[in-house]
């Protein structure tokens, strides 16, 4: 206790905190801060954020605003900023629980659009594997929807939009691993059932005409040749200049098959709505 009251007696001389060699080095800061107005600790929080190369402390300033000026004009700017820097400082929850304080707390102001984006964008930017679980990124999709349907006009729908896309088609390159790894182990049904899902669900992603190629081969596989010859014929109608549409073409003509739907099945279906222009 007597070291305490000690550092307290310190800190009401400004000159004997100067020299002291970490005593009162936080709490002088502290009482620093007290004395500034809430827009002057605003300002050093933004410094920081352009000078300092860790933006935690950028942090602490915005958070002091809020605390010392809580109704104030500031701290309605510094709640956004905060968000801001915890999401740049990787420290995702507390962006998206502080974006989404400043949502509830001011949701018809300006920058209501760019807290909802940076909700949604502490999922997206956590997103890295293709491996690593999906839910991650089943939120990133729904953050970036609501960017998009709530705030269409603001500046972050369009990056709202890309990204959206960006995460459907990881969603797709997963079922694709997936899928490949049944088609290996020679589990074709199972093969069939993930390569189904990115052609019906994820048509419009990059993983499409991979998708159809791979169908050509466990059907194939299966000796189910009027599945594959409609696979084939999706994947020439749509993707005739892709590699996939050369390997399914060898495949099928090596077996004196052609690239024509054929039968009747869920891929049939797909076939005369690519042919009546409403399948992409």
């Amino acid at each position: 206790m007597a070291g305490v009251k000690s550092c307290a007696r310190f800190l009401g001389a400004a000159l004997i905190v100067a020299g002291l060699a970490g005593c009162g080095d936080r709490g002088q800061e502290q009482v620093s801060l007290e004395n500034l107005t809430a827009e002057q600790i605003y300002k050093q929080g933004e410094l920081e954020l352009e000078t300092g190369s860790k933006p935690e402390k950028a942090i602490r300033y915005f958070s002091e605003v809020e605390r010392l000026y809580p109704y104030s004009e500031w701290a309605k700017r510094s709640l956004i900023m905060q968000a801001f820097s915890q999401h740049k400082a990787q420290e995702y929850e507390d962006a998206r629980a502080s974006a989404q304080r400043y949502l509830d707390l001011y949701p018809a102001e300006d920058d209501a659009a760019y807290a909802q984006f940076i909700l949604a964008l502490s999922y997206y930017d956590q997103i890295d594997e293709v491996g690593r679980d999906q839910g991650l990124t089943f939120q990133a999709l729904q953050g970036m929807r609501e960017v998009i349907e709530k705030y269409p006009d603001s500046d972050y729908a369009r990056s709202a939009m890309l990204k959206f896309e960006l995460a459907f088609d990881h969603l797709a390159a997963k079922e694709m691993e997936i899928g490949r790894y049944y088609l290996k182990k020679g589990q074709y049904t199972a093969a069939i059932n993930r390569f189904r899902v990115v052609v019906q669900d994820f048509q419009t992603t990059t993983h499409t005409a991979e998708a159809l190629h791979r169908l050509v081969e466990a059907y194939l596989a299966l000796g189910l040749t009027d599945e594959a010859q409609t696979a084939g014929a999706i994947l020439g109608h749509n993707y005739q200049s892709s590699p996939f549409y050369d390997d399914s073409h060898r495949l099928l003509t090596g077996r004196g098959l052609s690239m024509e739907a054929a039968g009747q099945s869920w891929l049939s279906k797909v076939y005369s709505q690519v042919i009546q222009g409403k399948w992409l």
